[in-house]
Parts: C-alpha cells; sequence; structure tokens
C-alpha cells in the first residue's frame, strides 16, 4: 500500500477539489441555461423562437452532463491508481519482464492508454451514435468511427512512442541537464509536426480538394492579400462524412499553410459569410497569434520539464507509493497528475488570452471586409446551426471559453465598429 502523508494528501487532495470545481460549475452553467431558457439575446431577437432555444438548453446539457461524467470518471480511476497500490504492483510487474528501463517505460504507458482508452472509447461511442444523433448532427458509420480510431491509435502510438522514447532516453542518461535536451526535441517535433500535418496526417482521415476557381476563390485570395497573407491553397475538406457541425481553419506552416473549409460551412454560408469567416482567421495570422501561441507553450514545456527533472530526484516521490527510484517512469506519471491538477486552475489564465485574441481577429476580419455585418451574419449561423450556447453562465465562460461567448461577441461588433446599412453592406468590398 501507498504511505500517507503529504505528496499523497496533495495529490488525493488535487484530484478531489477539481472534480468539486468541475461539479459545482457545471451545475451553475445548467441552471443559469435553464432560467434563461425563454430569454433570447438581443442581439438574437427575431431569430430564435422558444422551441429552437429549448432545443439549443436540452443539447447543452446532454453534452456537458457526458463530459462532465467522463471527466469524474478519469479523475476517479487516477484516484484508484495513485491509492490502490496499483501503481508499485504493475511496475514491478513490467520490470521483471522488461529489462531495459526505456522499454519497460514505453510499455507502461503504453498499458495506462490502454486502461484509461477503453472507458474513452465508450464516452466518444456514446457521444457520437446517441447525443450527436439525437440533435441531427452525426453522419458517420460505425465503420467509419472504427477505421479513424484505428488511424488515430497508430499515429499516437507512432508520434507518442517516439517522443515518450526520446524523452526515457535523456532522462536515462542521468545527465543534469537532460531537460533542457528533452525541451529541444520536443520544440522541434512540434514544430515539424505542424508543418507536415496537412500534409501527411490530415488527409488520412479526410478528402482534401481544391475549391473550384470562381467568384468564392477569387474573393479569398483578394482577401488574403489584402492581408498580406501568402496561402498554399484553399480546400474543401469533407466534413460532413462525420458531422453536419460547421467549421473553417489555417493550417500548417510556410508553404504548408493552407484555408481549409467544411463542405457543411460552403453548403450553409453564403460567400460573404465565408470570406468574413476567413478574415477572422486571417486576423489570427496577421496578429501572429500562432506564432506567440507556440512561443508561450514552449516557454511552458520548459517550465513544466525543469520542474520534473528536480520532482524526479524527490526521494519522497518513490517512497510514498513504494517504487524504486529508477524507475522513473512511474515518477514521471506521479508528477503529470499533479502537472494536471495544478494546470487546471490556470485554464482561466489560456482562456483569457485566448479571447483577447479572438476579438482582436474579429477586429481584423472587419477592417479587411470594411464592415461587421457578414462575419455578424456568419457567427449567428454558426451558433444557431451547432446550437452553441447563447447564455452560458459568466464564471463557467469566463473558466472555459476559449472564445468570447456569442451574444457578447456579436454586441460588440454591432456597437464597436457600427454595422452599415444593408446598402453599404451589399456594396462593401470583401
Amino acid at each position: 500500500m501507498v504511505r500517507i502523508n503529504a505528496l499523497l494528501i496533495a495529490c488525493v487532495g488535487l484530484i478531489v477539489i477539481r472534480s468539486a470545481f468541475e461539479v459545482l460549475l457545471h451545475h451553475l452553467n445548467v441552471c443559469h441555461l435553464r432560467r434563461s431558457e425563454g430569454r433570447v439575446p438581443e442581439v438574437f431577437d427575431g431569430r430564435v423562437d422558444r422551441e429552437k432555444m429549448a432545443r439549443i438548453t436540452a443539447y447543452t446539457i446532454d453534452l456537458e452532463r457526458l463530459r462532465l461524467i467522463d471527466s469524474l470518471f478519469f479523475q476517479l480511476m487516477t484516484l484508484g491508481v495513485l491509492v490502490s497500490g496499483f501503481l508499485p504492483w504493475v511496475v514491478q510487474k513490467i520490470s521483471l519482464a522488461v529489462s531495459n528501463p526505456v522499454g519497460a517505460g514505453l510499455v507502461f504507458f503504453a498499458l495506462l492508454r490502454i486502461v484509461y482508452g477503453i472507458p474513452s472509447i465508450c464516452f466518444d461511442l456514446y457521444e457520437t451514435f446517441v447525443i450527436e444523433n439525437r440533435y441531427g448532427f452525426n453522419t458517420t458509420t460505425l465503420r467509419t468511427w472504427i477505421l479513424d480510431l484505428m488511424k488515430q491509435t497508430v499515429v499516437s502510438a507512432l508520434l507518442g512512442g517516439v517522443i515518450l522514447g526520446l524523452l526515457l532516453t535523456l532522462i536515462g542518461a542521468r545527465h543534469e541537464t537532460w531537460w533542457i535536451w528533452a525541451w529541444i526535441v520536443m520544440a522541434l517535433f512540434e514544430g515539424i509536426m505542424v508543418w507536415l500535418y496537412p500534409l501527411v496526417i490530415a488527409p488520412w482521415f479526410n478528402r482534401f480538394e481544391p475549391i473550384p476557381d470562381g467568384n468564392l476563390k477569387r474573393r479569398i485570395r483578394d482577401s488574403m492579400e489584402r492581408a498580406g497573407l501568402t496561402v498554399g491553397g484553399v480546400f474543401q475538406m469533407d466534413a460532413e462524412k462525420r458531422t453536419r457541425h460547421t467549421n473553417a481553419f489555417f493550417t500548417g506552416l510556410g508553404r504548408t499553410k493552407r484555408i481549409v473549409l467544411f463542405d457543411s460551412l460552403l453548403r450553409r454560408h453564403s460567400e460573404e459569410e465565408i470570406v468574413a469567416i476567413l478574415c477572422h482567421e486571417a486576423g489570427h495570422w496577421k496578429r501572429g497569434h500562432l506564432i506567440k501561441g507556440l512561443v508561450f507553450l514552449e516557454i511552458v514545456t520548459l517550465g513544466l520539464l525543469y520542474a520534473a527533472s528536480r520532482l524526479l530526484n524527490w526521494p519522497l516521490l518513490y517512497d510514498t507509493f513504494r517504487l524504486s527510484e529508477t524507475t522513473a517512469f512511474a515518477g514521471l506519471f506521479v508528477i503529470g497528475v499533479l502537472i494536471t491538477g495544478v494546470g487546471y486552475f490556470f485554464r482561466p489564465v489560456g482562456s483569457a488570452v485566448s479571447r483577447r485574441f479572438e476579438k482582436q481577429a474579429d477586429d481584423m476580419a472587419v477592417e479587411l471586409a470594411g464592415t461587421p455585418t457578414f462575419l455578424v451574419q456568419a457567427l449567428r449561423t454558426l451558433s444557431l446551426d451547432n446550437l452553441a450556447n447563447l447564455n452560458p453562465h459568466p464564471l463557467y465562460a469566463w473558466f472555459y471559453y476559449s472564445h468570447p461567448p456569442v451574444a457578447e461577441r456579436i454586441g460588440r461588433l454591432e456597437r464597436g465598429k457600427g454595422m452599415r446599412s444593408s446598402h453599404e453592406a451589399e456594396s462593401a468590398p470583401i
């Protein structure tokens, strides 16, 4: 059995407090949504009826309840691994079977992936084939879902195995600066993957076809040129093979940078709205949000690796869970539990930065388009088509939302930039 001490209490306490806080936020959000069900935000007046609001409420509650249960189940499993004695038992069995410490570590994390992955698969199945079906979003088949799962498993095993193997090798070298070399390796790996993703990985899951030459393509290229961006192409993705949710995004770096539009987006939005959405995405590039995000991520990663290097030399870490100090891979797991628990409560920082970036991208979209009209129209359609929560609880939105709540976002665009008349909007350059 594990030893009860300050470290164990800290691990258990973080899990319990996080779980309790998740339940509290979920409860606040659901209660707020139900109280607001009959109240349509002013910016949606005349566009949403009671039936639609009831559907939004039901979908939000069903989806968030499932995700809460998923998270709580994950926390409960982690708690069980820590306090039941399973951790030292499985580490001992693996160490006896695999003498190489790097190989033992890979087996250990592969086993954890399976243990945690099976419940995750069950939750994903329920979300896809029950909840998403219930609200008319799911279009995937069981065969496609299984193939996606197999592909995801292969990709995560290959990429995760490579980076984890390198990390364990560096740790095993016992050099005091292993964390710096690990950071360099991880930074290079992440940069290469961002560059290669649109060329190698994404096409394995979806079909990407250049959008036909025509007015839309011309408008998109003109808008990107005004933004000073050169893209490798404008592509349509077969998203409706799996879902009716709509989206658009930029992907890649350098010469692999490209614009991707969901086929569902092309069907549901006017050309002006599509261009406005892409002007928003261009705003992220123009303001350097991707680079800033990567720089921030690398700084955080460097700090976490340094902290891990100090904690891996802490005898209490191994003594608490009856582990040998040579089983650094098990120490990494415990450190991961601590970092994840603490990191959860820093989530509002990342959310706030992301919301600031979204506002800046909205402003850039208005500047490029010359009017907020079409971006506002697009946001309304996207929100209603995707059954987005129009009345989130303020604390819930502050903690979790990477984008400003849509009603607040539209209101800001209309008030801050001043909507033009219909005639001016129709003749505005896009």
